[in-house]
């Protein structure tokens, strides 16, 4: 199977959280809380975000972290190069002279062109776009008193994210 790691995983949750609070600095605690991730676990994350300067950190009193560009300006890509290193489907579609048998393969051009799908597919999609089929976060500990009307509005919200996704081109973050 082909997938990003866990880490690349819980990194886009992190910038969709701090991208949510585009005028805030937000602490690393804050961030955990609010993505349900474990605080070291957020920590890591962050430092490496903030080493690919896709995040600000400001210390003290105040300190805490926000995006270092807009939404709109960061993409999926630039995520994924921050934890696992540049995008490559195979050794050799990432540069030449890192396969013995280069000269002699019959598929590295095709691997070079599913490489280069893939990375302009992750370059199309910005955090501002990951950023619009974010469920909305459901504060646990104040639940809503129930009223007649909670199915009717679960069901609107239902109905709401569906045609959200249906309206995003197919690109969903599940």
């Amino acid at each position: 199977m082909l997938r990003v790691s866990r880490l690349t995983d819980y990194a886009t949750v992190v910038m969709t959280c701090i991208a949510a609070h585009p005028h805030d600095v937000l602490t690393t605690g804050q961030i955990a809380d609010e993505t349900r991730l474990e605080l070291p676990t957020v920590s890591k994350l962050l430092k490496a975000l903030g080493h690919a300067s896709l995040v600000e950190s400001f210390r003290g009193v105040n300190g805490g972290y926000r995006l270092a560009r807009s939404a709109a300006d960061i993409s999926l890509a630039e995520i994924v190069e921050a934890l696992e290193g540049p995008i490559g489907m195979t050794e050799c579609s990432l540069a030449e002279g890192h396969c013995d048998r280069e000269s002699q393969c019959g598929v590295r051009g095709s691997w070079q062109q599913v490489n280069s799908v893939l990375d302009s597919a992750l370059r199309a999609v910005s955090l501002a776009d990951m950023l619009k089929t974010r469920l909305p976060v459901v504060d646990l500990s104040n639940p809503p008193s129930p009223k007649k009307t909670a199915p009717r509005r679960i069901a609107a919200t239902v109905a709401d994210t569906a045609a959200v996704r249906s309206n995003s081109g197919g690109v969903t973050t599940e």
